[in-house]
């Protein structure tokens, strides 16, 4: 059974359909929305400030989600993969974005809308990537710009197979 537990009184909470994964650890001032996944061994640690998931947002195998004690929250939109053992931390990212295997999101960085964070990419504390890119690196810069093929072949397939694959399991959660 995943580890969810309360941090100061704070309960985490998850909408709709969501699949969390019998080794996963959710705690504290944690809010999810419709469709979501925290997969075998992800963490979303809401003990030191708050995170918010939007809905349809896959947390991979091993992924860590965490804060900032009272300076950076996490805000997490829509249709967001973040792959295994990533570290997105006190950051915002918006709506349709992936974060590759093993990248680091630091904190007070926001990704906006319609971008890929590499595999293994640093993204430096206060970076903004621009919507409709790609930042790969050490630390991350811009490599490429978007295209429709990218975003639905990668973006939006990963984020709907995750989904799918939730749906596989049967679990009390939901």
């Amino acid at each position: 059974m995943a580890l969810v537990r309360a941090v100061n009184g704070i309960h985490p909470k998850w909408g709709k359909n969501c699949f969390i994964a019998d080794n996963a650890t959710i705690v504290g001032d944690v809010v999810m929305g419709d469709h979501c996944s925290v997969w075998f061994n992800g963490v979303v640690r809401g003990d030191v400030h708050y995170i918010r998931i939007g809905n349809n947002v896959n947390i991979q195998d091993g992924a860590v989600i965490h804060c900032t004690y009272k300076i950076a929250p996490v805000n997490i939109g829509n249709y967001v993969s973040i792959a295994h053992n990533a570290i997105v931390h006190g950051c915002t990212i918006h709506d349709n974005v992936l974060i590759g295997m093993g990248a680091i999101v630091m904190d007070d960085v926001v990704v906006e809308s319609n971008s890929i964070i590499a595999a293994g990419a640093v993204v430096s504390k206060g970076t903004v990537v621009e919507s409709g890119s790609v930042y790969a690196g050490v630390p991350a810069k811009k490599i490429k710009s978007i295209d429709n093929k990218l975003s639905e072949g990668e973006i939006q397939r990963i984020a709907n197979s995750y989904s799918m694959y939730a749906s596989w399991y049967d679990n009390d959660n939901k």
